[in-house]
């Protein structure tokens, strides 16, 4: 057996780069070099303590990979909490990542391949501050963790073929203690400790109503929001109720068009 074998291995891949790096730099060099070279510092620390490692380093990018994929994702998640905790920035500086289960080929320390190459379309995909899975991670972590996830469906991605995507909800709570904010050279016993992903103020009151609204059918939610609006013009412009005629007749449409529409397909052959 020839010694030149492409070794192989199944991996986690992690990859991060910066939002908007070009912008940064352009508006001050000094300053966002500074800063990168602090945060790769907190990625790296964070990664080792997540028993992973980091591969590769170049311009604003980092490539890490982890032998457990609920690592990986776990400290991708404190990595974005760590780097929004930080409150010394004039000029924010937002990280992309992206997580992939994948094969890749090694070579030496370094590691190649389409499992790279997806974890790198995935951080493409994902908002300045967000986590993007790969379907192949989401399978192995949706019920271990305590955030949440939203499913992307199939984006196109540069030679790529398209793959099911996940953006991780990081408002969820993390599964462990987030680790402290970065600051440079702050004593230990002046230095603050991180929030918990748990400790975060509730959602407003709006907010909570916007959310249960997404998740009730569309028509239902449109129906809804209506209604409402016809209860506050009632109250605000007259002294007498007519709100009740419009919203039941409303609600009662949507109620019969959710229920025809749900029939199972035999009973509309019946009818045909």
């Amino acid at each position: 057996m020839s010694d030149d074998k492409v070794k192989r291995r199944l991996t986690t891949v992690l990859c991060a780069d910066v939002f908007g790096y070009s912008r940064l730099m352009e508006a001050d060099e000094t300053g966002t070099l500074e800063t990168l070279r602090r945060y790769r510092t907190a990625i790296a620390r964070l990664v080792e303590r997540h028993d992973g490692r980091i591969v590769n380093t170049w311009g604003d990018a980092v490539i890490a990979e982890f032998a457990s994929v609920v690592e990986a994702v776990q400290c991708a998640v404190e990595i974005q909490h760590e780097i929004s905790s930080d409150a010394s920035q004039t000029n924010p500086m937002q990280f992309r990542i992206g997580i992939n289960l994948g094969d890749v080929m090694v070579d030496g320390s370094d590691i190649y391949g389409d499992g790279v190459n997806i974890a790198s379309r995935l951080q493409e995909l994902a908002e300045p501050g967000g986590v993007v899975i790969s379907s192949s991670v989401y399978d192995q972590v949706h019920n271990k963790l305590s955030v949440g996830f939203d499913c992307l469906g199939q984006r196109p991605m540069k030679n790529i073929a398209p793959l099911t995507s996940y953006r991780l909800t990081l408002g969820g709570k993390a599964a462990a203690t987030v680790s402290v904010p970065i600051t440079a050279s702050a004593p230990p016993s002046e230095r603050v400790h991180a929030p918990r992903m748990d400790d975060r103020r509730a959602p407003s009151s709006m907010n909570a109503v916007s959310e249960w609204l997404t998740r009730l059918p569309r028509p239902l939610a449109a129906a809804l929001t209506v209604s409402a609006f016809l209860i506050v013009i009632n109250l605000l412009t007259s002294h007498r109720i007519w709100f009740h005629w419009p919203v039941a007749a409303i609600l009662f449409g949507v109620v019969m068009r959710m229920v025809l529409g749900n029939r199972p397909e035999s009973d509309s052959r019946t009818e045909r």
